[in-house]
């Protein structure tokens, strides 16, 4: 079996990449990215990948029997046409089964909403492809939060607008394990899988990054209009739009879901304090 992965430079792709080292081997694996000179620290075959070059993707997958399709970074519906290149490559070259990296989250009610329908967009096109599939739904990755450590401690606290709402974070690291089953195991085929942790609130959050990093944080809750405005003043309008949908989403309960983790992994999802203690 020959596994291609997308976007392979990125912290994700990389991951997925070293977890399938250790099942397959590094000659099975075949890395695509944007720009191939990126990915060459990965010890494996780097191909061209720019998800808006069908043509580069075409001649990218050939050889392969499985496509891991990570979401691309552009807006929502760039990235819908972006991920039906990579199906149509896919299916231009025999491929058997492609796994899709999609998201948790709410559909229509906040400013992320446009990101989720896009998700759910690729979604039935991966299902109508052709070819056996798994789609897994990511929960939110925790690295942000504890990469932004001193800014919270400059600061004092965590401070959004997610409220009480609880939140099923998860971590790269974790992802990547359930996706190297997902992309090995014909058990898989035809599902998708909610992967994330135990839900959490923000209070929670704090007081594990107290608990492991020695601060002395709190959680400051805010409305989402403010919490919007300061966003889009620190990151930009897209950017910060997306941020604060995110947590607005967290408030109304868009991440609270049940997890198939530990169907899709064969174990249990680490406890966000197991995986805060790990990254330190």
């Amino acid at each position: 079996m020959t596994i291609a992965v997308t976007s392979a430079s990125g912290k994700l792709g990389s991951s997925i990449i070293d977890k399938l080292r250790t099942h397959i081997g590094a000659d099975h694996i075949i890395g695509l990215a944007r720009t191939p000179e990126k990915a060459k620290y990965l010890g494996i075959e780097i191909r061209k990948g720019d998800y808006n070059n069908p043509e580069d993707l075409k001649e990218s997958l050939k050889g392969i029997d499985v496509v891991m399709l990570l979401s691309g970074m552009d807006e929502p519906q760039k990235r819908i046409q972006q991920h039906r290149n990579v199906i149509e490559a896919a299916k231009a070259n025999g491929v058997k089964k492609i796994v899709y990296t999609s998201i948790i989250g709410d559909e229509e009610h906040n400013a992320f909403s446009p990101i989720v329908q896009s998700n759910r967009q690729t979604e039935l096109d991966v299902k109508s492809a052709g070819l056996d599939w798994v789609i897994g739904r990511n929960g939110i990755y925790i690295e942000p939060d504890l990469e932004y450590i001193d800014t919270y401690v400059k600061d004092g606290e965590i401070k959004n607008c997610a409220a009480d709402g609880l939140c099923t974070y998860t971590s790269r690291d974790e992802l990547a394990t359930a996706y190297a089953h997902m992309l090995l195991e014909d058990k898989h085929n035809g599902q998708t899988y909610n992967l994330v942790g135990d839900p959490i609130t923000q209070s929670q959050l704090a007081q594990y990054i107290n608990d492991v990093y020695n601060t002395n944080l709190a959680y400051h809750s805010v409305s989402v209009d403010a919490y919007l405005e300061e966003r889009k003043e620190e990151l930009g309008d897209f950017l910060g739009t997306v941020i604060a949908g995110i947590y607005e989403g967290i408030r109304n309960g868009a991440n609270d879901v049940p997890s198939d983790f530990e169907k899709a992994a064969g174990r249990p999802h680490q406890s966000t304090l197991e995986i805060i203690r790990a990254f330190q």
